[in-house]
């Protein structure tokens, strides 16, 4: 046997799993590259693992990601104290509404222990039991029910309720960008819910708000600040979809650089507005090159 075969051999029963590996790390960590990290780490323990003696690869997996997550979380926590401004997940953009775990969610599960956010998400979100979530972070089933259950009492609020209807979320985007874009207030203000509020991620890196924005009249004030700004050059729409299961759109600004914006749409009216400015969260979405 030569050295790469343990190395072919590890892989070709890694590679089919790897996306819903980095699906669970990724709804863990709220980073792409964190979570493509974890699973990375996940392959090279796979690769030094008697795998012969694993009956249930994908489970076995799971528990390893699921653990290093966890390892992931405690120096997150940290990491985000120190955060400039609003702190959002990276954005995943699909052609298609994902309801298991929006946007608002992920926020939510970010005032979770991990402890917490593992046991919700693996038994909530991902089906398995609580003997399944007990052998994966390392606690009792019992434990691991009361972990969900606190969980879901703190998450509760910001579960799908009415999701928006794909065709229907698109065209409420749609014309979100156009009314924004064109400065057209008297459309804006027929779309914003009286509690509307705006989110922007610029991680220090690019302008953007310091703290949430709350309120219509407050949200329409910037809106109007931003309509001077956007006459002055041109925002051009790369495409529509679903930003972390939200309506939404990614755009070209006139900065030259990506940004991506999720709505939250609620009996026809928009509630949140989640802008995503950071470039080191946005590289994923460029083109590839070649």
């Amino acid at each position: 046997m030569t050295a790469g075969e343990p190395a072919a051999d590890a892989a070709s029963s890694f590679d089919p799993l790897r996306p819903r590996l980095v699906r669970v790390a990724y709804r863990m960590l709220g980073s792409i590259a964190d979570a493509e990290d974890v699973v990375q780490d996940a392959f090279l323990r796979w690769l030094g693992t008697d795998r012969g003696a694993v009956r249930e690869p994908e489970a076995f997996l799971r528990r390893v990601v699921t653990r290093l997550c966890l390892d992931q979380l405690k120096s997150a926590r940290h990491r985000r104290e120190d955060y400039v401004g609003p702190w959002l997940p990276d954005p995943v953009v699909e052609p298609e509404p994902v309801e298991d775990v929006t946007l608002p969610l992920m926020l939510a599960l970010e005032r979770l222990s991990p402890l917490e956010r593992a046991a919700f998400l693996l038994h909530d979100v991902f089906g398995l039991g609580f003997d399944e979530v007990a052998e994966a972070i390392g606690r009792d089933p019992a434990a691991c029910r009361q972990l969900a259950s606190r969980a879901r009492d703190h998450v509760r609020a910001e579960r799908p309720r009415f999701p928006v209807e794909k065709g229907h979320g698109l065209e409420i985007a749609a014309a979100f960008f156009a009314a924004s874009r064109e400065g057209d207030m008297t459309s804006l203000r027929t779309m914003l819910a009286s509690d509307v509020a705006v989110y922007s991620d610029g991680g220090g890196k690019r302008p953007a708000g310091l703290r949430p924005i709350v309120g219509f009249d407050d949200v329409m004030k910037l809106w109007e600040s931003l309509a001077r700004f956007f006459r002055k050059g041109t925002s051009q729409v790369v495409r529509y979809g679903f930003v972390n299961g939200l309506p939404g759109f990614v755009t070209r600004e006139n900065d030259g650089m990506l940004q991506t914006t999720a709505l939250l749409v609620e009996d026809g009216q928009i509630r949140a507005i989640y802008v995503m400015r950071n470039p080191d969260k946005l590289g994923h979405l460029e083109p590839t090159r070649h």
